[in-house]
């Protein structure tokens, strides 16, 4: 049936996605749709749009799925599908369980109702008794951290402060299902870290999220699994760090290189092979060859490259990620002022970046690459080598900034000093 919603979702599944499409008639001028309309036209007047096309997937229990891709790709429109709020032209939704969606600016509230009544009316859209929702509204207070245009209406609010009130109502309404399409981008560092608190309180709660971020290293954070959307297609699906490396080298692609179509594997390659990365190493303080590092010291990366084109002033990079995949450091030849010059087919370059390895004691990968002045890759390899970095002390995060601590103690009148205080103890 076409644009069917609800059914029976399996055991192991809360979101089923099947073969759903979206198709949008685009007219020149307005008055072009009722003169389609007329009888004794045969030509059409519109062209077709396919914002979303034959599109599938499934989400288990519990399960986050990341959703990337280019503007324009169709993902705002598949939650919105998914959610309810737009009917398919073809396929299927089911959903198990109370769905929260944290969309668009301006679905969900009514502008000339206050923040507070908005909270009350959305938690009985949701099913909630004004009892419970009684109970949860100074959590979603003081989560908002509004002040007084709580009792405001909402038409008077900024962007963040919507966003702040939106948010907090989203995920205190205690969904099974909660789909959040670019809600980090809008509001302040301090907000935006204290909503990835609870989206991780969320993800150790089991709560199923479908999550639309360009913030890639998030979704590396935060999700179980992700697709890649473009065109109104999912293109890839896979474990998030896998997805993300193929958008990336999209990113960077030119307009039809053949790579941009491989199929994905676990440390992607793409680029024009104007060059080709032929040697990657990392070498610590004494020069050897390693996969082991001390935190503190001195360590080369060395890349070799074959010319196969001539190239001017190409751009070389290294980019070093942690075990979940976050970017943690990343440099090239451009951004520390080194012009490479000409080079001409079959030229070899052999290049080293060379800095203090100020790392935490954990797992780590490296990614290079060669590249065009605009951008667009000649080889990229993600992933291409992993390294330990060891060390005696352990410390939180993943930089290590060699503390130093410094301390003294000023005694109140009439104490003893430490020292004598150490002495009676004895």
């Amino acid at each position: 049936m076409s644009g069917q919603r609800g059914g029976i979702v399996g055991k192991s599944t809360v979101v089923l996605v099947q073969n759903v499409s979206k198709l949008y008639r685009l007219y020149n001028r307005p008055s072009d749709r009722l003169f389609e309309l007329l009888p004794f036209r045969k030509t059409p007047l519109h062209t077709n749009f396919w914002a979303l096309k034959n599109v599938s997937f499934t989400v288990e229990p519990g399960e986050i799925l990341g959703i990337v891709g280019p503007n324009g790709s169709g993902k705002s429109t598949l939650l919105q599908v998914v959610s309810g709020i737009l009917r398919p032209t073809s396929g299927r939704v089911s959903i198990e369980g109370r769905v929260a969606a944290l969309l668009e600016l301006g679905a969900g509230f009514n502008p000339e109702f206050s923040g507070r009544e908005n909270v009350f009316l959305n938690s009985e859209i949701m099913g909630l008794s004004r009892k419970h929702t009684e109970r949860i509204y100074p959590s979603i207070q003081k989560f908002a951290d509004i002040g007084d245009f709580i009792d405001r209406p909402v038409k008077e609010y900024s962007t963040g402060m919507y966003v702040r009130l939106a948010f907090a109502t989203a995920i205190h309404v205690e969904p099974d299902i909660l789909i959040v399409d670019e809600a980090l981008a809008v509001g302040d560092a301090i907000f935006a870290n204290r909503c990835l608190q609870k989206l991780e309180e969320l993800k150790e709660r089991k709560v199923t999220i479908l999550f639309v971020s360009h913030d890639l290293g998030l979704v590396k954070r935060l999700c179980h699994r992700a697709i890649l959307m473009t065109k109104g297609e999912v293109l890839c699906e896979g474990k998030p760090a896998e997805v993300v490396n193929r958008y990336v080298g999209l990113v960077h692609e030119k307009d039809g290189a053949p790579e941009a179509v491989e199929a994905l594997i676990g440390n992607f390659r793409h680029g024009d092979a104007s060059s080709r990365i032929t040697a990657v190493e990392v070498l610590n303080s004494e020069g050897a060859v390693t996969t082991t590092l001390r935190s503190g010291e001195s360590v080369r990366v060395r890349i070799e490259a074959r010319f196969d084109n001539d190239v001017q002033n190409p751009i070389v990079g290294m980019l070093i990620r942690n075990r979940l995949g976050i970017e943690i450091f990343g440099t090239n030849t451009r951004i520390e002022g080194v012009d490479l010059g000409s080079f001409r087919r079959g030229d070899v370059l052999d290049i080293e970046f060379q800095f203090l390895c100020m790392l935490t004691r954990q797992e780590y990968t490296v990614t290079v690459a060669t590249q065009h002045r605009d951008g667009s890759s000649q080889d990229w390899l993600d992933d291409v080598l992993q390294f330990t970095v060891v060390d005696d002390k352990d410390k939180a995060g993943v930089a290590n900034l060699k503390t130093d601590v410094r301390w003294r103690v000023t005694p109140m009148p009439g104490n003893p000093m430490p020292g004598e205080k150490a002495l009676l103890s004895k």
